[in-house]
């Protein structure tokens, strides 16, 4: 579904991402891992076409959009959630879900589903963004993209400040979204949790792959994490 080849993205200080090359395929949760500075969050920018400096293959569904904009690729069915999640706190649950289904972007899980799937969303969803925990605005965020009729997830350290049971609703979440057929790709330091809900793992330090590997090789391979990742 999704694949990098030689990807190469910079800044005015240099290159970042320097012939990052990876695959996520249909169903699958791919992670990305590595220590912060590795360039985790700057993959996902330069799939979503935020970079302007970027060179190499980008291809989604056998389509190389290396340099589309960033609305081009979100209608092609590429759905980010961002680390800071950037849901509207002054608007309601209610309201943050109806906002991505127009006229012109048709609707993807309609709002009985995304209430079965996030039970506390539909208990809430009368309460304005602000009102919410962290965890609750993690899940509203995830659920605001499932309304629009995405085909790939990329999904930017959504455990990052919660506490461990929301930890756990985020992977029951995961774990719904991957029998849905739908791939994520999924920047993260929680190895933990990363195990938990991933089929492959790809590490990433200094803008280069280092590691890539099954859940099970990796899950076995200490030494990889303790150099790495610092576990």
């Amino acid at each position: 579904m999704l694949e990098l080849q030689d990807l190469y993205a910079s800044y005015k200080e240099g290159d970042i991402l320097k012939g990052v090359s990876l695959f996520v395929g249909m169903g699958e949760i791919v992670t990305l891992l590595g220590r912060n500075g590795a360039g985790k969050s700057t993959t996902i920018n330069s799939i979503m076409g935020f970079l302007p400096n970027i060179r190499g293959k980008i291809l989604f569904d056998g389509k190389d959009i290396c340099g589309c904009k960033p609305h081009d690729v979100a209608r092609l069915g590429i759905g980010l959630v961002p680390e800071d999640r950037r849901i509207f706190p002054s608007l309601t649950i209610l309201e943050n879900l109806n906002i991505p289904v127009t006229r012109k972007r048709p609707e993807g899980w309609r709002l009985e589903k995304i209430f079965d799937y996030f039970p506390r969303l539909r208990e809430r969803r009368k309460n304005k963004g602000f009102q919410l925990s962290g965890g609750e605005q993690q899940m509203l965020a995830i659920a605001r993209i499932l309304r629009t009729k995405t085909r790939l997830i990329l999904l930017d350290e959504p455990t990052e400040g919660l506490a461990p049971m929301l930890v756990r609703e985020i992977e029951n979440i995961l774990i719904g979204i991957k029998q849905e057929k739908i791939p994520v790709l999924l920047v993260e330091q929680n190895t933990r949790f990363a195990r938990k809900v991933a089929e492959r793992h790809y590490i990433l330090a200094e803008g280069e792959v280092v590691y890539c590997g099954t859940n099970e090789e990796f899950s076995q391979n200490e030494p990889i994490q303790k150099r790495y990742l610092g576990v």
